[in-house]
């Protein structure tokens, strides 16, 4: 069914809306999959903080060329674009795992920032923890000089202190 001008228009206004709010953008080839496929693979990706969206190719392009070059295959045969507004590594992760479950997906690439991804990357993208654990690790990193130089300091006074103590149990023994 070919769509009004206005609603084109809304298509793209849309599109547009949701690349300005991503972090990153995953192309997916679904020919083959399932309504129920589809919905199993928004689910996941809606937990993990994005959105999947089926698009028709010639209006992501119109959106996509204002930010991106895009690479010759991506927006071609069928498309769905994962949208990472909050954690990139999670709908990655999400996307990966619906692709595990369902053959007829294909990662074709990405964006983020201006990085153009190619599959690859998308796949070791999955491969990262995620956000809340990097920020956990990071904190223990800068936290452990913090704790080192604590225990540092504090030493002397502590043989000092096993010093005196020894010396009153001698004194009083």
């Amino acid at each position: 069914m070919a769509l009004t001008k206005e609603r084109k228009q809304e298509v793209v206004a849309q599109y547009k809306d949701w690349v300005s709010q991503s972090q990153a953008l995953f192309l997916v080839e679904y020919k083959g999959a399932s309504v129920k496929d589809m919905e199993a693979a928004r689910a996941k990706v809606r937990e993990s903080g994005g959105e999947f969206h089926v698009v028709k190719n010639r209006l992501a392009k119109l959106v996509l060329k204002e930010n991106y070059e895009i690479p010759e295959g991506y927006l071609e045969n069928s498309t769905a674009i994962g949208f990472a507004f909050d954690d990139v590594a999670s709908t990655a992760k999400a996307l990966s795992e619906s692709a595990k479950d369902v053959d007829a997906f294909k990662f074709k690439g990405g964006f983020m920032g201006a990085e153009i991804l190619d599959p690859d990357k998308v796949q070791a993208l999955a491969k990262l923890p995620p956000l809340a654990v990097l920020q956990a690790q990071l904190l223990g990193v800068l936290q452990a000089p913090a704790g080192k130089l604590v225990r540092t300091i504090a030493e002397p006074a502590r043989g000092l202190a096993a010093v005196i103590k020894a010396k009153n149990e001698e004194a009083a023994a």
